[in-house]
């Protein structure tokens, strides 16, 4: 189950990454439609920016993964192993709570607005939700990965942070 979530991390973070070169791709040919063809695109703004938000959200989980989240390194390393282990473990406890707040109420956000037909307003009218969902379960996938963290932390599996010391 732990490979599992490592996993699927990993595919979500790739995806991220592809999400941000799809969003170039689509600014690119806005601005050349508009300025050069001056005919621009009802599409390109508001799909880039359903993108951005997924591709923001999604490597959540694999950034914790490979601790490459923001970290107070000047002060982890001046604590002992001990010490940053058990800094660690809280870190890893709060984003397990927060990802569960988040997971919990921005799914009533979600289901809300696609329960009442909410969109965008825009000349594309995407539901919002289309959005909204992203937050929940980049959230969700990023408790899993918390736990699955603190589990190898509590068996005493290395860490990304610990091979790099």
């Amino acid at each position: 189950m732990i490979r599992f979530i490592d996993g699927f991390g990993e595919v979500f973070g790739r995806l991220a990454g592809w999400l941000y070169f799809a969003t170039g791709v689509m600014i690119v040919w806005e601005v050349v439609a508009r300025y050069v063809f001056v005919a621009p695109t009802i599409w390109a703004e508001e799909l880039s920016r359903v993108l951005l938000v997924w591709g923001t959200f999604l490597p959540l989980a694999a950034l914790l993964r490979r601790r490459e989240n923001i970290r107070i390194t000047a002060l982890l390393e001046r604590l002992s192993a001990d010490a940053n282990r058990v800094a660690e473990c809280m870190t890893l406890m709060f984003i397990l709570a927060i990802s569960a707040v988040v997971v919990w109420y921005g799914w009533i956000i979600a289901i809300d607005s696609w329960r009442v037909g909410r969109t965008t307003g825009t000349m594309l009218d995407i539901p919002n939700w289309w959005m909204e969902v992203a937050v929940p379960l980049a959230f969700l996938l990023l408790g899993l990965q918390s736990l699955v963290e603190l589990l190898k932390l509590i068996v005493g599996e290395t860490t990304p942070s610990e091979e790099a010391d």
